[in-house]
């Protein structure tokens, strides 16, 4: 026999070891899914302390049955709210953290929010302090200019409440408005 024909006939005798250890893929895959799970498990725990944190807030007011002649209307995103002044201090109580589509509607009476999927809820204009673009609103950063922020006092606590226009050129004219309510209402007491 020749040395290659030998060689090709003991490689042929021999058999090769199992390639995928399927036990120990399946317990890794397990132990994976697992890990995420409980990580999912700690944030809804945390965002329930949060939650709970933030009890004291009153509930959220409601639109009065005549608000008024409509200013403005807005249509756009929810990003949520936060300690005014505290950027990534996000308020979930009432679920002001909850992003969702939005219909903003300005009136002499206040800004009326309406989520569908989420709690409605009403800004009355002597609770609004404050209105101005910024970049940003805990879990959301834009470019400059890119987030409408409305602070407004709710309860004992100033909040600001994050708003993206689908038109962001609108975001102007809101700043504008809210804040020259807020001016020509300044002598009136809060």
């Amino acid at each position: 026999m020749t040395p290659l024909i030998a060689i090709a006939a003991e490689a042929a005798d021999q058999k090769s070891a199992e390639v995928t250890d399927w036990a120990g893929r399946i317990g890794w895959v397990a132990g994976l899914l697992l890990f995420v799970v409980f990580v999912y498990w700690l944030m809804r725990q945390g965002w329930k302390w949060r939650g709970s944190l933030q009890s004291d807030l009153p509930e959220l007011p409601t639109a009065p049955e005549a608000p008024g002649e409509t200013r403005l209307t807005l249509s756009g995103r929810y990003h949520g709210s936060t300690t005014a002044g505290q950027w990534l201090d996000r308020i979930v109580a009432h679920g002001l953290g909850t992003r969702s589509r939005v219909e903003l509607t300005l009136t002499e009476a206040g800004i009326e929010v309406v989520r569908p999927g989420a709690n409605d809820f009403f800004i009355p204009a002597e609770a609004l302090r404050e209105a101005r673009l910024d970049k940003g609103i805990a879990g959301k950063v834009l470019a400059e200019g890119g987030l409408l922020i409305v602070t407004w006092a709710h309860g004992e606590k100033l909040l600001d409440s994050g708003f993206r226009s689908d038109r962001a050129a609108e975001h102007t004219a809101w700043v504008e408005d809210i804040n020259s309510m807020i001016n020509t209402t300044e002598g009136i007491a809060r």
